[in-house]
């Protein structure tokens, strides 16, 4: 039979949060384990936009601390897994019709760039008017001007591989086929049941941490005196892949139909079109794009990039978990909320939220709480400075 696992750290969820957090784990010098019921980025940590950047629609929303942190993890990125994350222009191109103005563009971009410290990937411009020429065939009636500006792009599952691959590297151990139970409160901790490959399986651990994405509430109910769970919305965001190539970056579009920001960037041979915000009610289990927002993607599309519409190769899913509000759900903030049991001695933390981008720094604020619990640890790595490679 096989033995019991004994550890300080359990995370369960194996997405980009929860394997960044147990790469901080690891690096603080904790035993740390992590568990995932399918396999790494299975959930929505695979069905993202792709790309690792500030969020300059943020500013509109003053959410100025998001994208101080997301760029400055943008720029650690760019650093430390360059096989994995790289650079790309932004083209924002200025209608008639386009609800901002070349001057609130300019603004916006001159902000993003002292938030991101300055350096060349802060750079903007406006492109001369002979340059439109070569943008892929983009509309130019009632073009009024073009903005370039940097942002990274990423391969959002083997990102979460690298990461996750940095953890055991550093000690962590990683279990996926594993689904948790039941979590049952212990005096030191929690005893945590598994269904594994193997079997049923136990888990002692001192501390535990959701991180379960879209599952996070559905978790909750499984851990025993868990911290009382957050309202939540979960809002799908679909993307479509189409036959096209675009050659010159990503485009960040205004949609016409709702002036929201739509996405057309490069994916290999072909484009990425994304993203929509719809509430999603079917549960976190039941992910698909609907024929409604392909159709509001490829009429996006079509009305930036005019001609023979290209065919549809792919679409799917991923959901946002957004605080429950009556906004709508491109004015919600963004950041990343943590519920614990205890802010002075955490046992038992969840994980609400996340930005792809941020996943390094939203684990250094758990692994800091937790630490509240354990006490300090000999540091084994600085996550701010460890590289990421892609999987042979």
């Amino acid at each position: 039979m096989s033995e019991d696992i004994h550890t300080e750290v359990a995370i369960i969820g194996g997405g980009v949060q929860g394997a960044g957090i147990a790469q901080a784990a690891a690096a603080a010098g904790y035993d740390s384990c992590i568990f995932e019921r399918a396999t790494w980025a299975a959930g929505t940590s695979q069905r993202s936009s792709k790309l690792i950047h500030g969020g300059l629609r943020y500013l509109e929303t003053a959410q100025f601390s998001l994208v101080y942190h997301s760029l400055r993890e943008r720029a650690q990125l760019l650093r430390n897994a360059p096989e994995l994350v790289r650079p790309v222009p932004f083209y924002i191109p200025i209608y008639r019709d386009t609800s901002r103005r070349p001057w609130q563009i300019r603004a916006g971009l001159t902000l993003y760039y002292l938030l991101s410290g300055g350096g060349p990937l802060g750079h903007f411009r406006k492109l001369k008017r002979e340059e439109w020429s070569k943008l892929d065939g983009l509309n130019t009636d009632g073009l009024q001007a073009v903005f370039q500006y940097w942002d990274g792009q990423t391969d959002d599952r083997l990102l979460t591989e690298a990461v996750v691959d940095s953890a055991a590297e550093l000690g962590a151990r990683t279990h996926t086929g594993w689904e948790l139970l039941a979590a049952e409160k212990i005096d030191d901790g929690y005893r945590l049941r598994f269904s594994s490959p193997e079997g049923e399986r136990l888990c002692y651990c001192k501390t535990l941490v959701n991180a379960t994405g879209p599952w996070v509430n559905q978790t909750a109910e499984r851990i025993e005196n868990a911290a009382a769970t957050e309202d939540i919305d979960l809002v799908r965001g679909s993307h479509i892949v189409v036959d096209k190539r675009l050659g010159r970056g990503v485009y960040y579009m205004e949609a016409p139909s709702d002036r929201r920001a739509v996405f057309a960037m490069p994916w290999g041979e072909h484009t990425l079109v994304g993203t929509t915000e719809i509430l999603h009610r079917d549960g976190p289990d039941h992910i698909v794009a609907s024929d409604e927002e392909v159709s509001y993607l490829r009429d996006t599309l079509a009305h930036f990039f005019p001609g023979p519409q290209p065919e549809l190769l792919d679409a799917w899913a991923g959901l946002r978990v957004l605080p429950r509000s009556n906004d709508i759900a491109n004015k919600r903030l963004r950041d990343t909320f943590l519920l614990c049991d205890n802010d002075a001695s955490p046992q038992m933390l969840s994980v609400y939220g996340g930005k792809l981008t941020a996943y390094r720094h939203t684990a250094e604020r758990v692994v800091a709480m937790l630490g509240r619990r354990l006490g300090a640890r000999t540091p084994q790595a600085d996550t701010r400075r460890t590289p990421l490679a892609a999987r042979k």
